[in-house]
């Protein structure tokens, strides 16, 4: 099992992840939607496309820009369709 854990609590667990360049991708409804804010922040990758970022909230707390998915990936990484992977400080633990 696979989880994503921020300021001490799960926001993600899943035994269904894709890892591409290392980073863990969680299916979707593995996901609590309580924990993820839409943001308006996208970044361009060559071979995966534009992905698109949430805001990972807990309580009060806000990690700004912290979850990322592809909502139309490039057929290279079609694998990772709508999965949302994690950084800035969200621990990912296998």
């Amino acid at each position: 099992m696979v989880q994503a854990q921020w300021n001490g609590t799960v926001i993600a667990s899943s035994d269904a992840c894709v890892v591409v360049e290392g980073n863990q991708y969680f299916p979707k409804d593995a996901v609590h939607p309580e924990n993820l804010r839409p943001s308006t922040r996208t970044s361009v990758c060559p071979w995966k496309g534009t992905a698109q970022y949430y805001d990972v909230v807990v309580g009060d707390q806000v990690n700004k820009d912290a979850a990322w998915y592809y909502p139309e990936p490039k057929s290279a990484a079609s694998e990772i369709k709508d999965r949302i992977a994690f950084w800035k400080g969200v621990e990912v633990r296998t």
